[in-house]
């Protein structure tokens, strides 16, 4: 639990005669984390869409506060919490943002944008209207009744998905509810979506606040260093092994341990695979660097997990793509080491816990291994290292263009962006086939780069974690990769881009459909039912001609400039140009379709989606024996 630390005596002041939501607003304005010695300020921003459940109260208040509390108009509720996670990961979560609406609709279409933030530790401040906490009218609008519980609201639509709920029916209870939240949006171990829940009328309600609520208060970010024993347990563990295999995870981003794990890395030589939030753990040209790992993982990083002995989880939860669903640590003997700042991630697997601050412990572990200079064998470093390179050429082939009016591969659109980008852009992507083609492909050149959301695998993410991104990172191109699919779930912030004028670059690919699960049906028996973007034909099935949706059209009637792509050779100037613009930018082109050569190389591992076990149609009776095949080697560790 973190401790803030106060400027003022704790003696009692005088007071403030504010409202709860002017009190609230004033308060939050004055909290800040600090970490090795840097301070950033908490809630930076508010974004809000005000309606009768918050107009009068957060609404007011945030006028009351002109530029002390700024704020940002969004579209869509749920995309203005995608923001605002964009935003506190790209602010190493030392800095977040709030997220306010009205009651009812507006208060559930916070949900997808909780749980997406919760899933990925990224902290966020939900502030949602509530109903009447005095019900002088019982209903009010776009209340939800519930005859067993009168004190139940569609807020509590938010407890399952906040790391931290609370329900502020009094303006005195404001001051424990929002200590609390501060703590849990600045401990690294518990932070996600927080929400507090505002009824309407306590808004408005006067109290005569103590000024001390408004003294500045910093909230220290912890770096808990690791146990003696485990740590002497993990040293032991290390040295014992021949086939270590390092998992970086998320939690090294989160921690800014790249440099520490590098170092790390470099002196022992232990291979480095990374999960989708781990990717740019390592540059991918450190020698140690072997890719993602996992079901959309490398050749490389896979094989050597087949083989590993020992595995060191650094930051990760472990999830089925990166396990391939219980398939891919294969050795008989294998253990697990997790070195996490939760015991609740570093116990999974049966694994030997080290339980701290990732970049605090990986120091630790480094020294005491450094101690006794201890280094993978040459054989193993060099088995990798060639594995590393061959796969390296793999990925040359997919990136590689030949004629310049043909129509791109998804794989040459990622390998078009690679010739242009520097150590300063930033990718931005979270569903369809797209993360699996960069978690495979994409050459990380910096700790930021790489920003694939695929803990929640939201669709709609992309284009308002853009805008928070862009905001935690003015000067820095910000791109964001979206499928038609995608694109179609929540393209509104763009309208929010143009307001701001943030300059974020967005790539529309073009295919049709739900390309992604198209793959994915087809390959489990369900023949591509309802994937494809197309007319109906006589039969009532999806296969006619491509639906005259012209996203282009649409990108532009909000707003966007738009640079139409219909070649290779289009594309490699589009993009160009739209890297060095200064206004929201959309690149669009029409994806072909891959071949052996152009196309990505195909899944390294295994995922378990299952399949039905009894069925008539040919297909499904073929993928059932294929499934039946690849449970057989689905172990439990224990």
């Amino acid at each position: 639990m973190t401790t803030p630390r106060t400027a003022h005596s704790g003696t009692p002041g005088p007071t403030r005669r504010l409202t709860t939501a002017q009190a609230l607003i004033a308060f939050l304005a004055r909290q800040y984390t600090e970490r090795d010695g840097r301070r950033h300020r908490l809630i930076d921003a508010t974004w809000g869409i005000f309606g009768h459940g918050n107009v009068a109260g957060i609404g007011q208040a945030l006028v009351e506060a002109g530029p002390a509390m700024p704020y940002l108009q969004g579209r869509s509720e749920q995309a203005m919490v995608h923001a605002a996670v964009g935003y506190a990961r790209q602010s190493g979560r030392l800095s977040a943002h709030a997220v306010t609406t009205s009651i009812g609709p507006g208060a559930t279409n916070l949900v997808t944008g909780a749980a997406l933030a919760t899933v990925n530790h990224l902290p966020v401040l939900l502030l949602p209207g509530d109903t009447f906490a005095t019900r002088p009218a019982d209903p009010v609008l776009q209340q939800l009744e519930v005859p067993y519980a009168g004190d139940v609201s569609v807020n509590d639509c938010l407890r399952p998905v906040s790391r931290h709920f609370d329900r502020v029916t009094r303006p005195e209870a404001l001051i424990p509810a929002a200590l609390q939240a501060m703590r849990t949006l600045a401990d690294p171990a518990e932070t996600g979506a927080v929400t507090l829940a505002l009824p309407q009328d306590v808004q408005a309600e006067a109290y005569d606040w103590p000024a001390e609520f408004f003294a500045t208060r910093v909230w220290n970010v912890r770096r808990p260093a690791p146990d003696p024993y485990e740590l002497d347990q993990a040293v032991r563990a290390v040295r014992a092994a021949r086939r270590p295999l390092i998992v970086a995870g998320g939690g090294v981003h989160h921690s800014g341990a790249e440099e520490t794990l590098a170092a790390f890395a470099a002196a022992t030589r232990i291979p480095v695979a990374s999960t989708q939030a781990g990717k740019g753990s390592l540059r991918h040209d450190h020698p140690a660097d072997v890719g993602g790992i996992g079901h959309t993982g490398t050749a490389t990083a896979d094989a050597l997990a087949r083989e590993a002995d020992l595995v060191i989880g650094i930051g990760t939860r472990y999830t089925d793509f990166t396990t391939a669903s219980g398939t891919l640590f294969a050795d008989p003997a294998v253990r697990f080491l997790n070195l996490n700042i939760t015991g609740f991630d570093a116990h999974k697997l049966a694994a030997l816990p080290l339980v701290g601050d990732a970049r605090t412990t990986i120091e630790a572990l480094g020294e005491a291994l450094g101690a006794c200079g201890h280094r993978v064998a040459p054989a193993y470093e060099s088995e990798y290292t060639d594995a590393k390179d061959r796969w390296e050429q793999r990925v040359d082939a997919a990136f590689a263009t030949g004629d310049p009016d043909a129509r791109p591969t998804q794989a040459q659109v990622l390998g078009l962006l690679d010739e242009l980008v520097t150590e300063d852009d930033i990718l931005i992507n979270a569903a369809g086939s797209l993360p699996g083609d960069l978690h495979k492909l994409w050459r990380a050149r910096s700790p930021q780069q790489y920003h694939v959301e695929y803990g929640y695998s939201c669709m709609g993410y992309e284009i308002p974690a853009a805008l928070g991104v862009q905001l935690a990172a003015p000067g820095r191109p910000v791109w964001a990769l979206v499928g038609d699919g995608t694109y179609l779930m929540n393209p509104t912030e763009i309208v929010t881009a143009v307001q701001e004028s943030l300059p974020v670059k967005l790539v529309i690919l073009q295919n049709h459909g739900y390309a992604s699960i198209g793959g994915l049906s087809e390959s489990v028996g369900a023949e591509r039912f309802g994937t494809a973007y197309r007319h109906r034909t006589d039969e009532g099935a999806f296969a006619g001609a491509p639906l005259p949706v012209d996203l282009a059209a649409n990108a532009a009637s909000l707003g966007m400039r738009v640079l139409r792509a219909g070649s290779v050779g289009e594309l490699r100037r589009a993009l160009a140009e739209a890297r060095t613009a200064d206004r929201p930018t959309c690149v669009y082109v029409e994806t072909g379709t891959a071949d052996t050569v152009s196309g990505p190389p195909p899944a390294q591992a295994w995922w378990d989606v299952p399949v039905a076990e009894t069925a008539t149609r040919p297909s499904a009776v073929e993928a059932r024996k294929e499934y039946d095949r690849q449970i057989a080697a689905r172990r439990r560790h224990l």
